[in-house]
């Protein structure tokens, strides 16, 4: 994690590191990662996993 990251910079990282694992089929995804988009007061991070193509979202309010 680089000392001058933002925080959602911060956070997209901890989801990188930790949570590349799809839950509907299980598939450990370690080529890939989070995207993240914003929106006005969101954050969204989203994971497709490339086996299935499961959409994981996870979405911050500010």
């Amino acid at each position: 994690m680089s000392p001058h990251s933002s925080p959602f910079e911060q956070l997209r990282e901890k989801f990188d590191s930790s949570e590349l694992e799809c839950r509907r089929c299980g598939f450990r995804d370690s080529d890939s990662g989070w995207r993240v988009t914003t929106s006005g007061s969101r954050v969204r991070y989203q994971f497709v996993c490339s086996s299935c193509h499961a959409v994981e979202t996870r979405e911050l309010r500010l």
